[in-house]
């Protein structure tokens, strides 16, 4: 007798039935055991020759850098500017527009050949 609400499956051709009765669950046999063990396998395999690769990769690309590491022409610009050059000057100053940064003595007016009496 069917249920109050309850529609009969219609079956379709080249459709899979539904499901009526409970179907319990299959233990996978020897066959499907060795084929994920086999895909696990593979997968391991392929996961330590890619790692093996990029460890190579690397140690190539820091072998050739260490080869090309020649010195840099950017050196020679920088040991140019680290020589001792005389000290800067401030224009404003030399003119004597604002009082210089590093005060130098002042001369002291000396005897031009002419004597004291």
């Amino acid at each position: 007798m069917p249920m109050a609400g309850h529609i009969p499956p219609q079956v379709i051709p080249g459709m899979v039935e539904p499901v009526t009765t409970v179907r319990h669950f299959a233990a996978p046999g020897a066959r499907e055991l060795r084929a994920q063990a086999v895909h696990r396998l593979q997968v391991g395999l392929f996961g330590l020759c890619a790692m093996l690769l990029i460890v190579g990769l690397a140690n190539i690309i820091m072998d050739r850098a260490k080869l090309t590491d020649t010195q840099d022409p950017i050196h020679d610009v920088v040991a140019v500017d680290a020589r001792p050059q005389k000290p800067a000057t401030d224009p404003l100053a030399d003119i004597g527009v604002v009082p210089a940064a590093d005060p130098s003595p002042t001369p002291t007016p000396s005897d031009s050949g002419t004597e004291r009496p």
